[in-house]
């Protein structure tokens, strides 16, 4: 692995190192939930088009000021520019949340129906307005979706509006994963599996990024919180579904790869 620098935090794909890379590069990651929201809250009364743009454009904005940043140290350290990553990656401050942009786009809650098409909206208009910005932009750029780690998200849980099976759909358009989710501690090693499993397939089959960041919390039954403390702030316990996926689980073996394309 060589050396990298990354400005300020977030996950940046330009960070992994091959053959053919330099030994040190400077990577630039922004995140701006804030930002967006504030921007979505001015067109509250706007069609889907207006709000798109108004996401693109924002998006635009941070994206070449990361470019700039990251350029101009790359400049004075005498080291190569590598790319610019513009993910909305929550945190617990105030206004820091990408479930409250989904909620200033008009849903009451995030979890309620229209989520995964909000979703999908911010997360397209968001590459968008990066890919114009800069000719150098990460493979993660988009919107990430941690119930732990956003304060939007945890309210939605609690109060019932966000589920296992909703993040799961909302995986299918955004850059992520089921995240930072905290599950019963006695959920069993075969519910875990078909919860991976389930997520494996949305990847392979849609030829997107997936992963899945799910906690077993021992002791904890649903309703009651983890706490993770600093950025990994906390979770509500979600339910698993009452029905088992053990006998599917255990089959053992590999599911076949699937066909993309019949073009050859």
């Amino acid at each position: 692995m060589g050396k990298q620098a990354t400005v300020p935090t977030c996950s940046v794909a330009g960070a992994f190192h091959g053959v053919g890379e330099p030994e040190s590069v400077i990577n630039v990651g922004v995140s701006g939930p804030g930002v967006v929201n504030r921007a979505v809250s001015r067109v509250k009364d706007s069609d889907f088009g207006t709000l798109a743009e108004t996401i693109k454009k924002t998006a635009f904005k941070i994206t070449r000021m990361g470019e700039l940043v990251g350029r101009t140290a790359a400049s004075r350290l005498g080291l190569p520019f590598g790319i610019v990553d513009i993910s909305l990656a929550p945190t617990l401050a105030v206004g820091d949340s990408v479930a409250e942009i989904l909620e200033s786009m008009g849903l009451e809650r995030c979890g309620t129906h229209g989520t995964t098409a909000a979703l999908a909206l911010l997360n397209d208009a968001v590459k968008k307005g990066g890919a114009m910005a800069s000719s150098y932009v990460g493979g993660l750029s988009g919107a990430f979706i941690p119930v732990s780690e956003d304060a939007g998200m945890i309210r939605a849980v609690e109060e019932g509006a966000l589920n296992l099976e909703k993040l799961e759909a909302m995986t299918c358009v955004c850059s992520v994963g089921l995240d930072m989710i905290a599950v019963p501690g006695d959920t069993s090693a075969e519910t875990l599996a078909a919860i991976i499993a389930d997520e494996a397939a949305i990847g392979v089959i849609n030829q997107k990024t997936t992963a899945v960041r799910i906690i077993p919390a021992p002791g904890k039954e649903v309703g009651e919180r983890v706490e993770y403390g600093g950025l990994l702030g906390s979770a509500p316990v979600v339910p698993v579904h009452d029905f088992a996926s053990t006998d599917f689980v255990r089959r053992g073996g590999r599911i076949p790869a699937p066909v993309h394309s019949l073009n050859n």
